[in-house]
């Protein structure tokens, strides 16, 4: 048998008696006021001009953005058991052709092609193409 059963009083008249006792009474719970509505306002961003050929102007707001650049030399497929074999020396033929533009690529994606250089005993390479929207959205597929 629960203590409420035993006294025939709830848990409310509990602390109501408590409160009373202490000389506080707790404040009558006040019915609940259904939300206030506001109403959706559009979002306010800084515009981007564009210019009449449609060029953005205004790229101060991406221009602080990090991005990963590459340089893909070639790629090629080979089995999990012949990476395995490889060892110091072993040489990998790739699917690109010796002399043939490298591709640069920015967070995996194509830009531009180039070929490489050395400038002061450290790789480079110096642009050669700018890729097109059209070869970039081929790319993608």
């Amino acid at each position: 048998m629960t203590n409420e059963q035993e006294t025939g009083t709830t848990l409310d008249d509990q602390w109501g008696a408590a409160f009373a006792e202490q000389g506080t009474a707790p404040e009558p719970a006040k019915p609940k006021e259904a939300p206030k509505k506001e109403e959706a306002k559009p979002a306010s961003f800084a515009s981007l001009k564009q210019e009449s050929n449609g060029a953005v102007t205004n790229l101060d707001m991406i221009l602080d953005i990090p991005v990963t650049l590459s340089v893909e030399i070639g790629r090629t497929r080979m089995m999990v058991k012949d990476l395995l074999q490889l060892g110091q020396g072993a040489v990998v033929e790739l699917e690109k052709l010796a002399g043939e533009p490298m591709e640069i690529l920015v967070n995996g994606r194509l830009v531009a092609r180039g070929e490489a250089v050395v400038i002061n005993e450290k790789f480079g390479i110096k642009l050669t193409d700018i890729a097109s929207p059209s070869e970039r959205i081929n790319k993608l597929r």
